[in-house]
Order: structure tokens, then C-alpha cells, then sequence
């Protein structure tokens, strides 16, 4: 997509009524097909490697080339939760990849191995916080306590540190992207919300995103919701039908990587 004919960096926001950007500046804010169109040519180089070798026909979905298809990335926050196990038996029967925003208290740290297992099948791991505190309206130091410690306890069960956040509410500014920033974290807002915090109504929440969802947008569920999981079917059969390929965030960006203090958002 030329620069000249990209769309404004706000324009995902207004699907997003609940979402509030405190004080961030354009200057790190990017939508993923920016991120993709500036990826540097070595990282071009190296994807376009790995899609020609072994990248190919992969368990974890690492063949999906969003330049080439259609793709919508698939989100999940808050958990995991009761309801993870089932959700994974859908994505795993589905072959389709999502990114899970995880919450450390009552949710990483009471349910490891949903969060071993999220791994094991291909699926991102990402950051939503220690506890949902809004980070708005935190110090530096509660900031840094609420992400490292999320990081810390996935690293611990993994071996594999997440380098994605999404701030509780979408609520961030400069403060918090310096503090992402120097624990290697990227900001991944939305374009896309069922409101599933509001309704158990599987149908309902199901209309919402296929109203909502276009191309390289990303998707906000969250799994800890009666409502939500029983809702996936249905939205990743009409989203296939429509064309779409479901991928993580991390996908999404390709050849892109995120990039620590950045906000992405469609």
C-alpha cells in the first residue's frame, strides 16, 4: 500500500468505543500493514527465506504470508480461565491461531498448564498484566511490577518471554510505552470488539465481529465469558467463508517485528 494512500493511524480506534490512547503521539503509533510495508529488507529477506524452506505447511502456522492473503488476527484477554480448554479444542480442530493476553493473578498462576498448552499448540503468548490494573493510573514502578511479573511467570513455565502487551482498557500513554519499551514489549490496541464483557449472548457476539471485521484488523474476545467461546465456531466458519485467515499478532505484523514501545493498532 503506498504511503500516501494509507489510512489514518486513529481510524481503528472509533470501532473501539471503550478504548482511550492517554497521551500516546503518532510518532509510536503504527497500523500492522505500515509495519509490514517498513519492514526492514533484512527481514524481508529472512521471511521470504522461510516461506520458501522449512516455514512451509508448519504446525504453528509460520507458512501464513499476510502480504499474499487475507488475514485477520484473533485475540484473546483476561484468561486463561475454565473456559481455555475448550476454546483450544476449537482453534486446535479449526487450525486456526490466536494470541492470548494473559492475566497473572488467578489466571497464569492458578492454570499453568492451560498456559503450557497454549504454547505447545502454536498460539502466542502475550501480556495483559499481573491484575487488570490500569496502567494510566499507575507509577513507572506499579507499571514495571505489572508486566515483569507476567513476564517472569511465563517465562518460568515456557521458556519463552512474551514480547506483545495490551494495557487493561486499551488505556496507555508515554509513560507506559517507555516502560514497555525497556521491557521489550510492543502495545497491541484493536479494531474489533464484541463487548463480550457486557452479554452472554453467543449469537449477538458473534454478529458483532463479523460486522466489525476487514482486513489486517485485530479481533478482542475474551475467554473468560460464558458467552465468548461458544461464539468461536461460528465466527471462524463465516470469517473462512469470507476469505479470511486467521493468524496471531505476531503473524499479522510478518515480515515486521514488533517492536518494543510501539502501539500497533489497525
Amino acid at each position: 500500500m503506498p504511503k500516501t494512500a494509507r489510512r489514518p493511524l486513529i481510524a481503528g480506534l472509533l470501532a473501539a468505543t471503550s478504548l482511550v490512547l492517554g497521551g500516546c503521539t503518532p510518532a509510536n503509533q503504527i497500523a500492522p500493514v505500515d509495519a509490514r510495508d517498513d519492514a526492514p529488507a533484512a527481514d524481508v529477506k529472512a521471511r521470504d527465506a522461510q516461506l520458501a524452506g522449512d516455514g512451509k505447511n508448519s504446525k504453528d502456522g509460520t507458512d501464513v504470508d499476510c502480504r499474499e492473503v487475507k488475514c485477520v488476527a484473533l485475540t484473546f484477554d483476561a484468561g486463561p480461565s475454565e473456559n481455555t480448554n475448550h476454546l483450544l479444542d476449537i482453534l486446535k480442530k479449526e487450525k486456526a491461531h490466536a494470541t492470548f493476553f494473559m492475566l497473572g493473578k488467578n489466571h497464569i498462576a492458578e492454570r499453568p498448564a492451560e498456559v503450557k498448552r497454549i504454547d505447545r499448540e502454536g498460539h502466542e503468548l502475550a501480556n495483559h498484566t499481573w491484575s487488570h490494573q490500569i496502567l494510566t493510573d499507575a507509577t513507572p514502578a506499579e507499571i514495571k511490577s505489572q508486566l515483569s511479573r507476567v513476564q517472569k511467570a511465563v517465562h518460568d513455565l515456557t521458556g519463552k518471554t512474551p514480547t506483545l502487551m495490551r494495557p487493561p482498557q486499551g488505556r496507555t500513554d508515554e509513560k507506559v510505552a517507555k516502560v514497555s519499551k525497556e521491557l521489550g514489549l510492543a502495545e497491541v490496541l484493536w479494531s474489533v470488539t464484541a463487548k463480550d464483557y457486557q452479554t452472554n449472548d453467543s449469537k449477538l457476539i458473534t454478529k458483532r465481529v463479523l460486522d466489525q471485521t476487514e482486513q489486517d484488523g485485530i479481533i478482542l474476545l475474551h475467554d473468560i465469558y460464558p458467552g465468548t467461546v461458544p461464539a468461536v465456531p461460528g465466527i471462524l466458519k463465516e470469517l473462512k467463508h469470507r476469505g479470511f485467515t486467521l493468524v496471531t499478532v505476531s503473524q499479522l505484523l510478518s515480515p515486521a517485528k514488533p517492536e518494543p514501545g510501539m502501539v500497533y493498532h489497525p
